[in-house]
C-alpha cells in the first residue's frame, strides 16, 4: 500500500494481512495494531487519509514471468476501532479509482462497476484447477495449439488437428496460466533447435461458448474445447 508521508516505512509494514470488499464496493484491510498505515489514519485530518492499495495477480503455477496483471484502487482510509480481534485494526478504504494493466491492456474501472462486480466462481478452486489440468491433461491443453489456425503457423488447411499434433512434434511446451468463468489462458512454448536463448513463449486466450457458473459447467465447457482441437 501507497501512503503519502509514510515513504521510509518497509513495504511489509504496509500490506495488508487480510483484505475483503464490503457491500457498497468499499474494502475492509486488516493490519496490524501498530502499523503505520493504521497510526496514519488514526490520526488523519478530517478522518480520512489518501492510498492507493496495488495488487498483483501471480499465476498459480510454474511458469517464468507469473505475474499476470496488476490493478491500483485508490481511495480513502478511515479506521474502523474495536471490530477486528485485539492486535489487529480494520481500515475502510473508500474506492476513488480504480487501473488494472493486464493481458488486454491498460485499463479504467468506474467505482460504480467496481462495487457492482462479484468474484468469478472459479477463483476458490482455480490454483487446483490448473494444476490438474497441467498434470493429468498435458497432452489435450498442447492440442490447443490447433485451434490457433495460422497465428503460429502450425495449423493450416490440414486443420485443427493437424496443429495439435505439429506441437507435439516440435516438443511445444503447454502451460495453462489462468482459468476463470470466460475461458482458459495457456503459455506456449516452442523450441527452436538452438536451446533456451532460441525458444519463444507467448499466450494465447481460449474463450468458453457461455461463461460457466461452476465447476459441472467448466467441465463441459472444457470437453468443448478439447474436441474442436481434436477434429
Amino acid at each position: 500500500m501507497l501512503i503519502p508521508g509514510l515513504e521510509g516505512a518497509r513495504p511489509d509494514q504496509l500490506m495488508p494481512e487480510a483484505r475483503s470488499v464490503g457491500p457498497d464496493g468499499e474494502l475492509f484491510l486488516v493490519f496490524p495494531a501498530d502499523s503505520p498505515a493504521v497510526r496514519a489514519a488514526t490520526h488523519a485530518q478530517d478522518d480520512e487519509l489518501a492510498a492507493v492499495l496495488e495488487i498483483t495477480d501471480v499465476a498459480p503455477v510454474s511458469v517464468p514471468n507469473r505475474i499476470r496483471g496488476r490493478a491500483w484502487i485508490s481511495g480513502w482510509l478511515t479506521s474502523c476501532p474495536g471490530v477486528t480481534e485485539p492486535g489487529r485494526m480494520l481500515l475502510r478504504l473508500e474506492v476513488g479509482e480504480v487501473c488494472v494493466d493486464d493481458l488486454w491492456g491498460a485499463s479504467g474501472v468506474e467505482p460504480e462497476d467496481f462495487a457492482r462486480s462479484c468474484a468469478d466462481p472459479l477463483v476458490d478452486h482455480e490454483a487446483e484447477l490448473l494444476q490438474h489440468l497441467h498434470s493429468a491433461h498435458g497432452d489435450q491443453v498442447r492440442g490447443l495449439w490447433g485451434l490457433l489456425g495460422e497465428r503460429d503457423g502450425c495449423a493450416g488447411a490440414e486443420g485443427a488437428g493437424a496443429g495439435g499434433r505439429a506441437a507435439r512434434e516440435t516438443g511445444a511446451a503447454a502451460v495453462p496460466v489462468a482459468l476463470d468463468r470466460f475461458g482458459l489462458r495457456v503459455r506456449f512454448t516452442r523450441a527452436r533447435g538452438g536451446g533456451s536463448a532460441a525458444d519463444r513463449s507467448f499466450d494465447a486466450r481460449f474463450e468458453f461458448p457461455e461463461p460457466v457458473r461452476d465447476i459441472a459447467e467448466l467441465r463441459h465447457a472444457m470437453h468443448t474445447l478439447f474436441e474442436a482441437a481434436a477434429g
